[in-house]
């Protein structure tokens, strides 16, 4: 009987975990530069729910020519918006927090970039948000807004 009772413990302290342990992020969204071939993508993973950081990459992808995961800096829990500026031929600057980054599906490369001047140097071209709760990329508006 005892042993039956401890059973049944540990089933219902497995059951209880369940919603802890699904809490972990992970997620991958995409900014689809000229279709399902050429994007940057934003990879966010938690290994543990009760870790506060979340580790980063952002993959530049042109296939077959390039495909490179490259981590950034960690990131929150909640999603920081990561807003997505064209820099050039096939080049974009990517701007989350108060951190700068370049990707190149050309160079197949992405690193930090001191941006002295803070500004954008092109066209916002969209942002990753969450979404209802997930992750994923906005495109901005036709006009750049």
């Amino acid at each position: 009987m005892i042993g039956h009772v401890s059973r049944i413990r540990r089933i219902v302290l497995a059951l209880a975990l369940l919603p802890l342990l699904s809490a972990c992020e992970n997620s991958a969204t995409a900014y689809m530069v000229e279709g399902s071939q050429h994007a940057l993508v934003l990879v966010r993973e938690q290994k543990f729910f009760w870790d506060d950081e979340l580790k980063q990459s952002l993959i530049a992808s042109r296939l077959p020519h390039c495909q490179k995961r490259v981590s950034i800096h960690p990131g929150s829990t909640t999603l920081v918006e990561m807003r997505v500026y064209e820099a050039g031929d096939r080049l974009w600057a990517l701007h989350q927090g108060n951190r700068w980054y370049l990707a190149s599906t050309e160079q197949c490369r992405v690193q930090d970039w001191d941006n002295a001047s803070g500004q954008p140097p092109g066209r916002l071209v969209g942002s990753f948000v969450l979404k209802e709760g997930a992750p994923t990329f906005v495109a901005a508006p036709a006009d750049g807004g």
